[in-house]
């Protein structure tokens, strides 16, 4: 039999052809055997670790300055549960806002410079109560076992409860769709779209004084999210034989969840405002240089060296980053001469 081949033929396989060769180089990327590190692949990225800061944290921070410099006594504050009551839910299951509200609270009080009680994972304290209880827990300090003394645990002032209430879509939006081109069949078409919407988010949050439960203060905010998406195109073919179908668009989002951080951090900026006695923003004039509160949130030195500690790096994003950090790139993890 005498097989004949034609360039009419390679023509018409040549673009299958190099689909298949193309998916073959891009499956021999990733080895079925892992490296000497003992990894298949490298995953991609090294953005380092920054501050997650709303456009209340510098004002947050300004207040716990003012409170820490003992211009006021900051009472302590417990933070209860800031539920999702909004109910909606994703098509392939899950919240579609974050069930972390309340340690999105914790974290605002504490940029303010609170005193915070825990009082919302007490479960580890619970059982270490209950181990001590039954003499288990041993401590370098104590006569064998630790002494379970009356009054060791401070009580909390005030504590915020709340929930998200609500998560409307598409409030408002526009856009455009438009096609244009030639009759003639091989002259090129293109396309180009712009739309644009409006969301918003609203939670409703309430402080209540702890030891008659009576509710001193109430807040009710909302803030809207807005996203747009844009795209164009071209479609063409050439000399009855070559088509070309190229489109690029981007498509952008404001952030959900960080859109409630900033409602929560607004709700706790005002309520602590009212707490310490501070008429408005005018407290951002007062500085404290040996302040230890910044946009990632306040601490308690182990030591007495806040002249030398960590307390003014938190919110540099080349600390300890192994390829920013040139103290952290001259030596390796682990031991060492």
């Amino acid at each position: 039999m005498t097989s004949v081949f034609s360039f009419s033929a390679l023509r018409h396989t040549r673009a299958p052809a190099l689909l298949v060769a193309g998916a073959m180089v891009l499956s021999a990327c990733i080895s079925p055997h892992a490296g000497s590190n003992g990894l298949y692949a490298k995953p991609i990225g090294n953005a380092p670790v920054t501050a997650n800061p709303t456009p209340y944290s510098a004002a947050l921070s300004c207040m716990g300055q003012y409170a820490n410099a003992g211009s006021v006594t900051a009472p302590r504050i417990a933070v209860g549960r800031i539920l999702d009551y909004t109910g909606k839910q994703e098509p392939e299951g899950g919240a579609k806002i974050t069930q972390g509200a309340s340690l999105m609270a914790i974290s605002a009080f504490a940029k303010a410079g609170a005193r915070l009680v825990e009082r919302y994972d007490t479960s580890v304290s619970e059982l270490e109560l209950k181990y001590a209880n039954n003499k288990l827990i041993g401590d370098s300090d104590t006569d064998g076992y630790r002494k379970i003394k009356a009054g060791s645990v401070p009580g909390s002032d005030f504590y915020l409860v709340g929930g998200i209430t609500e998560l409307n879509y598409n409030i408002a939006s526009n856009g455009i769709d438009a096609f244009g081109g030639d009759v003639d069949i091989d002259d090129p078409k293109g396309f180009l779209n712009a739309k644009s919407y409006v969301l918003n988010i609203g939670l409703d949050l309430r402080l209540v004084e702890t030891r008659t439960l009576e509710v001193v203060d109430v807040i009710s905010y909302q803030k809207q999210i807005i996203g747009r998406e844009i795209g164009a195109g071209i479609f063409a073919f050439f000399n009855n034989q070559n088509i070309i179908d190229v489109s690029a668009g981007t498509r952008a989002l404001e952030p959900v969840q960080l859109a409630i951080r900033s409602v929560i951090e607004r709700a706790v900026l005002e309520m602590s405002a009212n707490l310490y006695g501070v008429s408005g923003p005018d407290v951002c004039n007062f500085n404290d240089p040996l302040g230890t509160i910044g946009l990632t949130g306040s601490f308690v030195t182990a030591y007495d060296n806040q002249g030398t500690n960590n307390a003014f790096t938190r919110q540099d994003p080349s600390r300890w980053h192994d390829s920013r950090d040139r103290t952290v790139r001259r030596r390796l993890r682990g031991r060492y001469d």
